[in-house]
């Protein structure tokens, strides 16, 4: 059966598949970056990771992967192939795409920014589907974007828009940027602070607030403010007609979609609503999207 790699990258772990032409997921595994024995052992990881995954596809199904898709983290030149920079991995222009291809035996790979990837996931496979313009956020430890017009997906980096200025600090050296007020990471240190404990989390918070507590309340309100304000700056620039949210905080469901829908409605004026709606494809959207930019790969190269 034909087949391609898909690899998804992330600051502490990889997530893999096999996938096949209509995105079935054929095998899936993870692994551990090894981050902590530095960036040439991360990327020696992925090296070995993508190689053990086309050893699998040739022995479960007699043939070598047509094709490879990764998609990671940081600052990344994709056409070049090239992983510019990741504070979480500390790699630097390190040509993934050239070296995966080597280890692979000559094998086509594409690489790609892993929220754009997630996009582009979700605008073809999930809950961006049909819609012909679409703004998908990853809520996480950070918080990123992509934008997808019309079958082409775009990273945004709506996470450093300021929203809150002279704010807390942010990882890219601003203050007040959307991910150091609204990220999974921000609403965790906002809630430690207001008595939730160090190892609540975000996800604790959510479910303090589920649980009536009014200090939750407070940390969760401003979040969602924060985000709000940040998401009504894309609408404006993007007019998209959807709104996808996806990453780890979005796991609260409805305890932050309903208040952020109310609260997004509220600051809009000539703006047009868009439908907001739940990333659709959970933790499968990184591997997903990097096979089909694997597939992707193929087909230019078939019309070439």
């Amino acid at each position: 059966m034909e087949h391609v790699i898909a690899l998804d990258v992330g600051g502490t772990g990889m997530k893999a598949a096999l996938v096949a032409a209509d995105g079935t997921l054929l095998h899936q595994a993870r692994r551990p970056t090894g981050r902590e024995r530095g960036p040439d052992a991360v990327v020696e990881s992925v090296l070995r990771f993508a190689a053990d995954l086309r050893a699998h596809g040739e022995r479960a199904y007699g043939r070598p992967a047509a094709a490879a898709g990764v998609a990671v983290p940081g600052l990344v030149d994709e056409r070049a192939g090239v992983a510019l920079y990741s504070a979480n991995l500390g790699w630097r222009d390190a040509p993934l795409r050239d070296l995966l291809a080597r280890r692979l035996g000559g094998t086509p790979v594409a690489l790609g920014h892993d929220v754009r990837v997630g996009g582009l996931a979700e605008g073809r496979l999930g809950a961006g589907q049909g819609a012909e313009r679409f703004l998908f956020v990853a809520l996480g430890t950070g918080i990123a974007g992509a934008t997808g017009i019309e079958n082409r997906v775009e990273a945004t980096e709506l996470g450093h828009v300021v929203v809150r200025p002279g704010g807390p600090a942010c990882a890219c050296g601003g203050r007040g940027c959307l991910e150091a007020a609204a990220s999974a990471a921000a609403v965790a240190r906002a809630w430690e602070a207001a008595g939730g404990g160090p190892d609540a989390g975000a996800a604790g918070c959510a479910a303090a607030v589920e649980a009536g507590d009014p200090r939750a309340a407070a940390v969760w309100d401003e979040a969602v403010a924060a985000l709000a304000d940040g998401l009504v700056t894309g609408i404006t620039l993007l007019a998209p007609g959807t709104l996808i949210v996806g990453g780890g905080l979005a796991e609260a469901g409805d305890t932050l979609l309903a208040p952020l829908r109310a609260a997004v409605e509220r600051r809009l004026t000539f703006q047009q609503l868009p439908l907001i709606v739940p990333a659709a494809l959970g933790d499968t959207a990184g591997c997903l999207g990097a096979g089909l930019l694997a597939w992707d790969l193929l087909s230019l190269e078939v019309t070439a």
